[in-house]
Order: structure tokens, then C-alpha cells, then sequence
């Protein structure tokens, strides 16, 4: 059995089971994300130079109404791109948000005073509710980890169907390594992966996705050779204080906190917050704060005590439990029952991955996975 260890200088632990550690204790994590800031902080005029280039490109485009596409959820990091991109940088983005069903209030009411506020258009893409009900069960019913590939998936292939529909060549992405610097590969799977996704639906769902926007790597390699569609990550080439930001868009959207990170999502909150830690042993948290550790806005002190509470408030999990069974028709012994089912790989089902690339993501046959699982709280 693998010894369990934590980082010295950050939260990461062996619940990644791909981490490492340096003779002082320091993990792969931290210390290339430490490497990167100090990179883009030694490299900041040059991240001006080329974001001003690329907006002036985008710039450019005259050709039809919108000249980026914008994807909105109501959190943090979209929110304030969609001000950058309309007031700061001066471009006539169309906001998109795909409705899959589970936005909480305060999501809705954030997006809602975003598009009033700024004065911008809104493509709200609706999925099919019975089709991704049963998509989002087949995940949960093979027992893989990724059980958000469902609605990642989805909106890449509506953010570029939209783009191309509307003539737009430039997707600006909320993706913000400030923020997100620290996602071991273990903890999540490849977002695009259709082959894994159809194998895992013919196994596990029932009924069909006629309506589901699905788009494979080979059409979306097709799409941008042939309508010059190009996507950027504008955060990536700017500072970013979360609490500044997080101030900023308060006073000039009417934006309102909604709790942890992307729990904008009823279902993503329940998932990292419940599902994670208690099936497999993940608990986000670790790489949020390590990222906070990093930038110093966090000590590790205080993300230690943090850890040690429950993931988010226990009266709001027991609602969202009640409510995800609800909502998904299923029992509670089902849910329990999807719950105790071993883990298994999303490497057990067709896959567009090389099998190289399979240490890279979580492998229960992994024997510290076992040791992880062994250690989570099933319930």
C-alpha cells in the first residue's frame, strides 16, 4: 500500500495519484504553477502586447453583427470577461449560456442583470431535459469520475456551432489559470472525447440524443480549418485578483456571490462537494486553495482548517441530495446503490485517447486509486 502524503508548501496530496515530490516536500503542483506566474509576472508587457494584437484582429471583423462569442454561467471568471469583452476592450460579443437544467437562482439573476447591464445579446441554448437526464445517469450508472464531461462537452459543440452559424471567428473562453492553475489530470477526463461519451450512453443510458449538441475533435478541427474559427483565453494574459474582480463586477453588473467555486451549478456543486469526496476521495477544494496558497491570497494554515469543515454547508447538501434524486426519477437506493459501485476508468469504454495517454487520468486498477477509495467515506 502506497504511503499517504500532502504538500509542504501547498494542499495537494495523493489523492492525485500521478503527484510527486521534491526533496523539500514541495509537489509537482505548486511548483509548476509557481513557475508559470512567475514566468507571466517576469513576461507581463509582452502578455499586453499580445492580448492588444489579438483584440485588434478581432477588432477587425466588420462582417457581420458580433465579431467573439462569449460563453456566460453566471460565475466569477465569465462574468467578468463578458464586461471586459463589451466595455474594456471594445467588442460586440454574443453571450452564450447553456441551460442544462440545473442553474440555481442566483445564476439566473446574475446572467439576467449581466445582459441588462451591458446591453448585449443572449443565445440561451436549452438541452433537452429527458435526453441529458439520461446522459448524466449513464455516467453516474458506469461509475467513472468525470460525471461533467456531459455538460463540458456540450458546450464546446454549441459554442461552435453558434460561432460558425452567426459567421463569428474568434470564442473568447472564462478559463483562467489564476484560478484554475491546479487541476491534477487524475481528477477529471478529456471533455471531448465523443467515442467515450456515445459507448458510456449505449451501455448505461436509455433512450436517444437526437438533440444533444455532441461534436467529435475531427469536426471541430473542421470547423476551425474552414471558418478560420479561433479560440483565446483573454484572462490568461492579464492579472487577476479574484476579490478585486469579484468587487468590480458587484458594482458595475449587480452580481451576487452564489458560494464556492462553480457552484453556479446545482449539480456541479453537489458533484464536487458530495459525489467526489465520497465516492472517489477528490475533494476540489484542495486544488482551489492550493491555487490561493500560490497567490498567496490564502495561508496554508487556513486552507488546512478549511478542509477539515464539510465541503460546503450540511443543511444545503442534504437539500441538494434530495433534490438531485428527485430530479434525476431516480430512488434513494439507487442513488445509494451508484454509490457504493466500484470505480471504474473511463479507459473501460471506447475512447478517441492513445493508450499512452492513459496514466495521465484516474485508473482505479492505479493501486494508490485503491488506497484513495479505501480511505473515502461511501455512503
Amino acid at each position: 500500500m502506497s504511503e499517504y502524503k500532502i504538500c509542504s508548501r501547498c494542499v495537494m496530496d495523493s489523492s492525485d495519484p500521478q503527484i510527486s515530490f521534491n526533496s523539500k516536500g514541495h509537489c509537482n503542483h505548486c511548483t509548476d504553477y509557481l513557475s508559470v506566474l512567475q514566468n507571466q509576472n517576469n513576461d507581463q508587457q509582452n502578455s499586453k502586447i499580445q492580448l492588444e494584437a489579438l483584440l485588434a484582429e478581432i477588432r477587425k471583423d466588420t462582417s457581420s453583427k458580433y465579431n467573439c462569442l462569449v460563453g456566460v454561467s453566471g460565475g466569477v471568471d465569465s462574468t467578468y470577461l463578458a464586461y471586459l469583452a463589451k466595455e474594456k476592450f471594445g467588442l460586440r460579443p454574443l453571450a452564450l449560456h447553456l441551460d442544462n437544467g440545473w442553474n440555481s437562482k442566483l445564476a439566473v439573476k446574475n446572467i439576467s442583470k449581466l445582459i441588462r447591464k451591458l446591453g448585449i445579446d443572449l443565445h440561451t441554448h436549452v438541452i433537452n431535459w429527458d435526453e441529458f437526464r439520461e446522459l448524466q445517469l449513464a455516467y453516474l450508472r458506469a461509475s467513472v469520475l468525470d460525471i461533467e464531461v456531459p455538460t463540458d462537452h456540450a458546450i464546446r459543440a454549441a459554442m461552435y456551432r453558434t460561432a460558425k452559424d452567426n459567421g463569428i471567428e474568434y470564442i473568447l473562453r472564462g478559463y483562467n489559470r489564476h484560478t484554475e492553475g491546479i487541476i491534477p489530470k487524475a481528477w477529471t477526463f478529456y471533455k471531448l472525447d465523443l467515442n467515450n461519451l456515445l459507448d458510456i450512453q449505449s451501455k448505461y443510458g436509455k433512450g436517444t440524443l437526437d438533440t444533444y449538441p455532441m461534436m467529435g475533435t475531427n469536426e471541430m478541427k473542421k470547423i476551425e480549418r474552414e471558418y478560420g474559427l479561433k479560440t483565446i483565453a483573454p484572462l490568461n494574459y492579464m492579472g487577476f485578483d479574484e476579490e478585486s474582480v469579484k468587487t468590480l463586477i458587484t458594482e458595475k453588473l449587480g452580481w451576487t456571490p452564489y458560494g464556492g467555486k462553480h457552484h453556479e451549478s446545482v449539480f456541479t456543486r453537489f458533484y464536487q462537494g458530495y459525489i467526489l469526496p465520497k465516492k472517489f476521495g477528490i475533494d476540489k477544494r484542495r486544488a482551489h486553495f492550493s491555487n490561493a496558497i500560490c497567490q498567496n491570497i490564502m495561508t496554508r494554515t487556513e486552507a488546512l482548517d478549511f478542509l477539515d469543515s464539510p465541503t460546503y454547508d450540511i443543511d444545503t447538501q442534504n437539500l441538494d441530495r434530495e433534490y438531485v434524486i428527485k430530479k434525476f426519477e431516480i430512488t434513494e437506493d439507487e442513488f445509494k446503490a451508484i454509490m457504493g459501485q466500484p470505480v471504474r476508468s473511463h479507459f473501460d469504454f471506447k475512447t478517441e485517447l492513445k493508450s499512452k495517454i492513459r496514466k495521465k487520468y484516474l485508473d482505479p486498477r492505479n493501486p494508490l486509486v485503491r488506497f484513495v477509495k479505501r480511505k473515502a467515506n461511501f455512503k
